[in-house]
């Protein structure tokens, strides 16, 4: 059976004094923008948060948000509010993983978990 091969660029190589631009130059190929979110606990780096993520999502392409950070069901509103279409969120970061995927589906955005390449698949 095909797969349907989706196109989700990540604003983290973007230069961001020219966001607007480079989110309009990828608006037309690019069927979600992927949207890293690091809070420098959970990964070293800090990246964007919720009022960063609204911003974007009034460019009207679906987004993408992978929620590096630590404790990610705390800030599960805040990202659905500011206009996500995807909630990724690490199996390491979150101790009731099921709670929080099913509280994102039920809140009519697409849920999805990630993992850590040296995490074992029974943890």
């Amino acid at each position: 059976m095909p797969h349907d091969i989706l196109i989700a660029p990540s604003i983290l190589s973007a230069d961001f004094l020219r966001l607007g631009e480079e989110i309009n130059t990828v608006k037309s190929v690019a069927d979600y923008l992927h949207i890293d979110v690091m809070d420098g606990h959970f990964v070293p780096n800090i990246t964007f948060g919720p009022p960063v993520v609204k911003h974007v999502s009034s460019m009207g392409i679906p987004m993408d948000v992978h929620l590096m950070i630590e404790n990610p069901s705390r800030y599960v509103d805040d990202f659905i509010s500011s206009g996500a279409s995807i909630l990724t969120v690490h199996a390491e970061a979150d101790k009731h993983l099921h709670r929080t995927c099913s509280y994102i589906k039920n809140s009519g955005i697409k849920s999805g978990v990630s993992l850590n390449p040296s995490t074992p698949l029974c943890f």
